[in-house]
């Protein structure tokens, strides 16, 4: 795959996995037969499954044994673009995620040409040695930390004593103006499209001045993506599975299980998809073509800007940071709350905000289906949780209580229950409720758009 060899855990000897297509209304059957030495299992992400058909080990079933055989077993009530994955270890790191195009009951909406696009993250490095590593010291695997000659430039562009004081600022509250990611394209991850690399080139004839649907799935382990289509534009139809109000991109940013449908119009011999980790320390690309054997030009990353303190802190600023984190060492359950958070949702994103392209924001989606709006009644009760963590220590949490010490919140069947997620951390947390949609709304409280994944919003939500 990129030279190296390295162990891989797959389904049907194929990576990724096979591309499961299924009709809505029908229930499916699936065999699942573990030949391994270990447990393993597959959730069905974005379905609306039993909760005994889910597959996560210790919540909704206790795995599948090694050598054994588990059948799921579940009524579709849904169409789109969804994947499915294992929820064991890392299973899903090595390679065990696959496609879902489950085709609507009734017309599609765009019924055009289509092709999946799967983005994953690939490591010939032990995962279970990342992570410790991540435990150790979080930031091993930045390459983009200050240096020297940054200073320099940004001397150049300000002066001196402007320069040297931002410096003392983040050194003061010990935190990196750079902190995109956990792990990079640099030393760590080869990034795939489809399970080939930008060298072996995955690629797909397509009719010139035709449309064609691009179903994008975010399969990585931990990698947000930024995707374009130099010299195409993209328009946005569906998000996680959901039709949206068409919109025209040149880029978007997609969150890690986060899904998203695009019509583009080839018109030269080929185009280049490219997809650029949000760190810019890496990429992947692949080809639509109009010729067999076209390739075209793949073009240089974006720069990286340094975040700001509202990326980091929302709108608690940088006193309040070090006012509450004057200890050396830090307690799990200190961890700064924002009182005051902000939505985010027409934010592009950090490294996407001051580029001359038209980048999509979570305020643009709109969905379009009328069975979505006839269920936007009131909830019943509203629930307030905070994401929250040690990023020395390499530990996230809801409200400072880690899994294994947390009470369940309790929800009825058929309740509906607003919760309001408010990401206390620094870093981008990819949110995804199992077996259920979440309706995302507007600051002014409007409903939106559906999703079952938000993951593309900066910090403080």
């Amino acid at each position: 795959m990129n030279g190296k060899k390295s162990m891989a855990t797959l389904i049907n000897d194929s990576l990724p996995a096979p591309t499961l297509k299924m009709r809505e209304g029908d229930t499916v059957v699936i065999r699942v037969h573990n030949q391994m030495d270990e447990s393993t299992s597959i959730h069905w992400h974005g379905l609306l499954v039993p909760f005994e058909m889910d597959g996560v080990p210790g919540i909704s079933f206790d795995g599948i044994p090694a050598n054994s055989t588990f059948t799921y077993k579940f009524k579709l009530k849904q169409s789109g673009t969804y994947w499915y994955h294992s929820h064991s270890g890392f299973q899903e790191q090595t390679g065990m995620l696959g496609a879902i195009v489950i085709e609507p009951k009734g017309r599609e909406r765009h019924p055009i040409d289509d092709h999946v696009i799967v983005l994953s993250d690939w490591t010939s490095r032990n995962p279970h040695n990342l992570l410790k590593l991540l435990k150790q010291r979080a930031d091993f695997d930045n390459y983009h930390l200050p240096d020297f000659k940054k200073l320099l430039a940004d001397i150049a562009e300000t002066d001196m004593k402007t320069a040297f004081d931002k410096r003392k600022m983040w050194n003061q509250m010990r935190m990196m103006p750079t902190d995109f990611t956990d792990l990079s394209g640099e030393n760590t991850f080869t990034y795939l499209i489809n399970g080939k690399t930008t060298a072996a080139n995955w690629a797909q004839i397509v009719k010139a001045g035709q449309r064609v649907k691009l179903r994008f799935i975010n399969a990585s382990a931990q990698t947000i993506f930024d995707v374009r289509i130099p010299g195409l534009k993209m328009t946005v139809v569906s998000t996680d599975g959901n039709d949206v109000a068409p919109v025209a991109i040149d880029d978007f940013r997609i969150g890690v299980a986060e899904t998203y449908d695009v019509i583009v119009t080839p018109t030269k011999d080929a185009h280049t998809i490219f997809a650029q980790n949000i760190d810019r320390s890496g990429y992947v690309a692949a080809t639509l073509a109009t010729k067999e054997g076209a390739r075209a030009a793949t073009p240089a990353m974006d720069k990286i800007e340094w975040l700001t303190m509202a990326d980091m802190m929302g709108a608690m600023g940088a006193n309040g940071y070090k006012a509450k984190h004057a200890k050396t060492e830090y307690d799990f359950k200190s961890d700064m709350r924002v009182d005051s958070p902000r939505m985010n949702l027409d934010d592009p994103g950090i490294n996407l905000r001051n580029i001359n392209r038209e980048v999509l924001n979570y305020s643009q989606l709109r969905s379009v289906d009328e069975a979505i709006f006839a269920e936007q009644r009131k909830p019943t009760r509203e629930i307030e949780l905070h994401l929250t963590g040690n990023m020395e220590r390499y530990i996230w949490a809801f409200d400072g209580v880690k899994f294994s010490e947390a009470t369940p919140v309790n929800i009825k069947p058929g309740e509906r229950v607003r919760i309001t997620l408010v990401n206390d951390t620094m870093m981008n947390h990819p949110m995804h409720l199992h077996g259920m949609w979440s309706d995302l709304r507007m600051p002014n409280g409007e409903f939106q758009v559906r999703k079952h994944t938000d993951g593309a919003t900066s910090s403080k939500n």
